[in-house]
């Protein structure tokens, strides 16, 4: 799933434009809580996609080993993702296999994660279950990398010969087709903690929810707890995408500004929001308000399509927002950091999906996004301590 691709950053609306007058007639430059770190380097997402095809290559080549072909054809049937590294290692081509580990390497390097600790991110899927019956009958499968553009209409899929062959990116073929992708679950969660941990670096303290109470903030009793918003419902917009395209992972960046009056970020991970135009009923805390000074807060929903650095992603955000000083009332901020998402992101598979504007703690109802992709129902929730 990928909500609808955006037109720039200026699809948000005019909305959002009177915000940002607001913001940037409130906001004046100040010295950081860290010092102010440079621009972001250029997106990764080309080397990405280097990675992941050469990794799609390199699995088309190996199928012409029969026995091989084999197990990669049993382990496509019987699971929807394969751990083609894993695999590769324990029962396949040496070469496919340092191949595969290279591959996963360069991914993790590209995308700001641990190396070492991110282990491999590569997998493999049959790109549609109608090619199922095709694959079963012995039809030699190709290989394609997902990294295709959301409005492309057409696919390159490599045989075991090394052939390239173009397809048709909005009608799955007849003939199966494995995807090499990300697994962009296990990528999201490495990738939130890292960003978590430059936030912090940055002086944007992120934290999860915690069930103490920050020093001031609001409770409703002696014995502790905090007030919170939780997300009752939502769904995203539905949208037209290529079949070779797996489902996305969905966070959220929350910001306001902390008790300190510094603005702070802190990322939700909202990992089932697997497909567009299904309402999804996750009872989710989206804001802790007593890490906020203000009755209000912001929150930019996020994508994590594989080409996301996360340590790209944290300069940026502090570059933009490091700058905001608290004047005594609440300053949007979700506009700052739309701006200091790095160009390329716009281009092809967006990262930004929507936003919501002055979410307050009293909210209890439906909130649609300002870019009009998806809605949120949201009430007020009492955590109480134990």
């Amino acid at each position: 799933m990928r909500p609808a691709q955006l037109c720039r950053r200026g699809a948000v609306g005019a909305a959002a434009a009177s915000l940002l007058a607001l913001s940037v007639g409130q906001a004046s430059a100040a010295p950081p809580a860290a010092p102010a770190p440079s621009a972001p380097a250029p997106a990764t997402a080309s080397a990405v996609t280097t990675a992941q095809d050469q990794a799609a290559q390199a699995v088309a080549r190996s199928l012409a080993d029969g026995t091989w072909s084999a197990r990669l054809q049993h382990a496509a049937l019987t699971s929807q993702d394969v751990a083609v590294t894993a695999l590769a290692r324990h029962d396949g081509p040496t070469r496919l296999s340092d191949t595969l580990t290279a591959a996963d390497r360069r991914i993790a390097a590209a995308k700001g994660l641990d190396v070492a600790g991110a282990g491999s991110l590569l997998r493999l899927r049959l790109g549609d279950p109608s090619m199922r019956g095709a694959l079963s009958a012995g039809t030699a499968p190709w290989v394609a990398p997902a990294t295709v553009a959301d409005d492309a209409t057409t696919v390159v899929a490599y045989d075991s010969r090394g052939g390239a062959h173009t397809i048709d990116a909005r009608h799955a073929p007849a003939r199966p087709v494995y995807v090499i992708d990300i697994d962009t679950s296990k990528a999201l969660a490495a990738g939130l903690d890292v960003l978590n941990g430059q936030l912090q670096r940055y002086g944007l303290a992120s934290a999860a929810p915690s069930m103490k109470p920050a020093a001031g903030a609001r409770t409703e009793s002696a014995t502790g707890g905090f007030w919170t918003t939780r997300i009752s419902a939502v769904e995203l917009s539905d949208d037209e995408e290529p079949w070779v395209k797996g489902d996305a992972e969905i966070y959220t960046l929350v910001t306001g500004f902390g008790q300190d009056g510094k603005v702070r970020v802190d990322p939700v991970d909202m990992p089932y929001l697997d497909n567009d135009g299904t309402v999804y009923r996750p009872n989710q805390i989206l804001v802790n308000w007593s890490f906020y000074k203000y009755d209000l807060a912001d929150a930019v929903m996020m994508e994590e399509d594989g080409s996301t650095n996360y340590r790209d992603l944290a300069k940026a955000i502090a570059t933009a927002l490091l700058t905001i000083t608290d004047q005594g009332t609440y300053i949007p901020l979700v506009n700052a950091l739309l701006d200091a998402i790095p160009d390329d992101w716009w281009t092809d598979d967006p990262d930004y999906v929507d936003s919501w504007y002055t979410l307050a703690q009293s909210d209890n109802g439906t909130r649609q996004g300002a870019r009009g992709n998806g809605w949120m129902t949201v009430e007020p929730y009492y955590v109480q301590q134990l």
